[in-house]
């Protein structure tokens, strides 16, 4: 069974920061791309990073370039988002997931198993 557990959301003040991590298994980990996504209530999905295999090649949205860095360690099936200098407009609740579709990777129907969430709370 494939599970993606993510972790490390919370609240916090503007300019503040914060370190997601989500811990896969069940998948060989090692050869999925990797991608975040984050979604406010009564809104879609929106993509926030994706990483390659190796984490050689990374992709951002433009709200979160600069300020936010995607990037994994194989060795122990985890994917992390360092999220710095956060804005009001950051909070949602942050969902890793995996896909092996890298030119879809912005599209969030392009991946294949999902974690359950973890909010992130950024107050002004």
């Amino acid at each position: 069974q494939v599970q993606l557990v993510e972790s490390g959301g919370g609240l916090v003040q503007a300019g503040g920061s914060l370190r997601l991590s989500c811990t896969a298994s069940g998948l060989p980990f090692r050869t999925y791309f990797m991608g975040w996504f984050r979604q406010v209530s009564g809104k879609e999905r929106e993509f926030v990073a994706a990483l390659t295999t190796t984490g050689s090649l990374t992709d951002y949205a433009e709200s979160v370039k600069g300020r936010f860095t995607i990037s994994r360690d194989n060795a122990e099936s985890t994917v992390f988002l360092q999220l710095n200098s956060l804005k009001p407009e950051d909070t949602a609740v942050y969902y890793c997931a995996s896909t092996r579709n890298w030119t879809g990777r912005l599209n969030a129907l392009n991946y294949a198993y999902w974690g359950q969430g973890t909010q992130v709370t950024v107050s002004s």
